[in-house]
């Protein structure tokens, strides 16, 4: 008997006009199932990093009210809603400025934080002057520095008038 060449007894493990088989279809699923997920997580990190933001170009403005009714020269403490947008987030807040009334067409606005430490300052009708409790500080009618260890006059809102409204811009350091 003749023994027969190794390789001529091995069947091909698969033929041209075959199908692939299972475990070759299963492999197939997988890795595109691999690079399906790989373009999900890769696709949106490249946008967020290759295409820059919109960027929004909300006023800053907000109205604060009317001042026909404040009496010229003296302070008095005003409410309003700002709307603040965080991200994906957007909050209304309630904020406060003090407002002066400086003639018929005037009026100055200031933050209602002390330029000392930020602590909330209020206002003494009998010394005619703004009091920060905190560390003693001492603002007059125009926001300077009588006294106390604050560095600056009080931080003043942008403001500008339609009619008898008020409406009140970002603050900016004095």
């Amino acid at each position: 008997m003749v023994a027969a060449d190794p390789r001529e007894l091995e069947e091909p493990l698969m033929t041209e006009n075959e199908k692939p088989d299972r475990r070759a279809f299963c492999l197939t699923c997988i890795y595109g199932l691999g690079a399906l997920t790989g373009a999900a997580l890769v696709v949106p990190a490249a946008a967020y990093l290759l295409i820059p933001p919109k960027s929004r170009k909300e006023s800053q403005w907000v109205e604060a009210g009317d001042i026909s009714e404040l009496e010229p020269n003296k302070p008095e403490e005003m409410s309003f809603r700002r709307i603040r947008v965080d991200g994906w987030k957007i909050t209304s807040e309630k904020a406060t400025a003090w407002v002066v009334k400086t003639s018929d067409q005037g009026a100055v606005a200031f933050s209602p934080w002390c330029t000392h430490l930020g602590c909330a300052y209020h206002w003494d009708a009998q010394k005619n002057e703004f009091l920060c409790p905190c560390h003693g500080s001492v603002f007059a009618t125009d926001g300077k520095v009588v006294a106390g260890p604050a560095p600056r006059p009080l931080d003043r809102y942008e403001v500008k008038l339609e009619g008898s409204n008020l409406w009140l811009g970002p603050v900016r350091k004095s």
